[in-house]
């Protein structure tokens, strides 16, 4: 059976300036819940309001030698909640303001996802642009990867503009194709 129990809050106040660690121990199961449940109604976050209880249980044992307590145990506790859960929330809402100042309310960084997205999805594209027949590959890569003309395709491959319209038009219609159904895959 636990002696200290039946101590009131001054005399385990008494102990635990000595340093008394079962005194302390009597103080955290005595007012542990109370302090998390006041703490969880204010903050809404059951991680947040245990870290501000156990934030406090902390700092009450590394101040045992300087504690000077003027009113109540329980008070004290109390007050130091209180001011814990302002001092989060103030915290919360600032987080919250600059947050909304740079306009990513709710934005999560999935940048390496979707740079390994890209990645496959460049990866896919190359092989059906490799899938295609050999002119209209190379019509679509002139196009595409250096940017010519039709007309200088038709120069350079000594073809009418009519049939490099026609190799990109076949080209984009494979592509779409080909990709549509692997974006399908993706999601």
């Amino acid at each position: 059976m636990n002696r200290y129990h039946s101590f009131t809050d001054p005399e385990l106040t008494d102990l635990l300036e000595n340093g008394n660690h079962a005194a302390f121990t009597e103080i955290y199961n005595r007012y542990w819940k109370k302090l998390f449940i006041v703490a969880a109604q204010k903050i809404k976050d059951l991680e947040e309001a245990e870290e501000i209880v156990q934030h406090i249980f902390v700092s009450l044992w590394n101040r045992r030698t300087s504690l000077k307590i003027t009113s109540s145990l329980s008070a004290y506790l109390a007050v130091s909640v209180k001011y814990r859960v302002i001092k989060a929330l103030d915290k919360q809402y600032h987080q919250q303001k600059y947050t909304d100042s740079l306009g990513m309310k709710g934005i999560a960084d999935d940048s390496t996802q979707e740079w390994l997205d890209f990645s496959e999805l460049k990866d896919r594209l190359e092989k059906l642009v490799g899938s295609l027949p050999e002119k209209c590959q190379l019509v679509y890569r002139m196009s595409k990867e250096q940017g010519l003309s039709q007309k200088q395709i038709a120069e350079e491959l000594v073809i009418s503009e009519k049939t490099v319209e026609a190799h990109l038009s076949k080209a984009m219609k494979t592509l779409r194709a080909g990709l549509n159904q692997f974006m399908l895959m993706l999601l």
